[in-house]
């Protein structure tokens, strides 16, 4: 098949990856800086198989975990030798990538360029030929805001085909709390059907003043975003200074941004009333403090890494690495770290069951593509 045709053929899901980056400029939210004094996980002291990964001291160590799994799970005790390749390099300032039936690659550019990236990592010029005309807005965020931070976003097909779609609060102390407010489309995910509109069991598809889009609410910046092998959607966002959080997002259920959080404002302070748990909300899965930074997000089935079969591989910003959560009874039961030195911001898992990461310089403006495989 030709080239154009393979990108016509998929252009649609490449595009629905890509299309929150094209809103996007090159702000950068606080969380994405290591903090002045702080160490990245990655590169601290090593922690031996069992103990938990994370060893520097918490931001907030006065905040207790609701449950005992709910933060530093232990690494477990067999892990695999990694190496990686440097498959395509020099390209512009990526947000996401799509593999092709070719066994090419379609990557999207902050910038808002699609690029043909070859299986041997040839990389094409900003592809004009082949990219549909007439398109068509499903779906705005609402209300708009003149910021440059939080945008969030990832966006999952369900196996029924409607479109889950994570967006951020604005980050802004005068528009976060609307992360509350079931009328703003601000720190919510959203579940569309193809041309933008509710599906009929959405959670609030009959409640008069809110909007009927939404599947959850009282969420921060989610980056991250894939589906379990039984269809779920889980999500990880950005918290405050520590309190990134793992959630399993349910419809019509309140995650409790900003008003229950772990972690603190980024000059130290309590967020709001330094509530972290309540009634009216929902526990995180799994949080992290200090934070790692997450940018996408891959649920793993394949036969490169048996050991991280059923795990999510989530790429740090922050912790310039791979973050691998292995999920039992919907529990994080082992948490472990693969250093790549380079800021993560997207993880896919090939067809032959390598994992692929994009990463940026933020420095240069540039990426590479990386290829992880088992070190024999």
């Amino acid at each position: 098949m030709h080239r154009n045709s393979l990108l016509a053929a998929t252009f649609l899901s490449a595009a629905l990856i890509a299309s929150p980056a094209l809103a996007q400029d090159e702000g950068t939210s606080p969380e994405e800086e290591v903090a002045e004094g702080s160490v990245a996980p990655d590169e601290g002291e090593e922690a031996a198989a069992g103990q938990p990964v994370e060893t520097a001291e918490p931001n907030a160590p006065d905040q207790e975990p609701a449950f005992a799994e709910q933060t530093r799970a232990p690494q477990p005790e067999a892990m695999p030798a990694t190496t990686y390749e440097v498959i395509a390099e020099e390209l512009p300032h990526l947000w996401s990538l799509a593999f092709l039936p070719d066994g090419g690659m379609l990557v999207t550019a902050k910038n808002g360029a699609f690029h043909y990236v070859s299986a041997e990592g040839e990389v094409g010029e900003a592809i004009t030929e082949g990219v549909p005309e007439d398109v068509e807005v499903i779906f705005q965020q609402e209300p708009s805001y003149d910021g440059t931070m939080h945008f969030g976003s990832r966006l999952v097909f369900s196996p029924e085909g409607d479109l889950y779609v994570t967006v951020g609060e604005r980050s802004d102390a005068e528009v976060r709390d609307q992360a509350q407010d079931l009328s703003s489309g601000l720190g919510k995910v959203f579940r569309i059907d193809v041309n933008g509109e509710a599906p009929s069991d959405n959670p609030f598809v009959d409640q008069e003043d809110a909007l009927p889009q939404i599947w959850s609410y009282g969420h921060r910046n989610m980056q991250s975003a894939a589906l379990d092998g039984q269809g779920r959607l889980w999500t990880v966002e950005h918290g405050p200074r520590g309190g990134d959080e793992l959630n399993r997002p349910e419809p019509g259920l309140n995650y409790g941004w900003p008003n229950v959080t772990y972690g603190l404002e980024y000059d130290g302070d309590t967020v709001g009333q330094g509530v972290t748990q309540s009634e009216d909300t929902e526990q995180p899965v799994y949080y992290w403090d200090p934070s790692f930074a997450p940018s996408g997000m891959a649920y793993y089935e394949g036969e490169e890494f048996p050991e991280w079969q059923g795990a999510f591989l989530i790429g740090g910003l922050v912790s310039t690495g791979l973050v691998i959560v292995h999920i039992e009874d919907d529990l994080v039961a082992y948490e472990e770290r693969v250093p790549l030195e380079r800021r993560v911001r997207d993880v896919r898992v090939a067809p032959d069951g390598s994992v692929y990461v994009v990463t940026e310089d933020r420095e240069a403006g540039t990426s590479e593509i990386l290829r992880i495989t088992r070190d024999s």
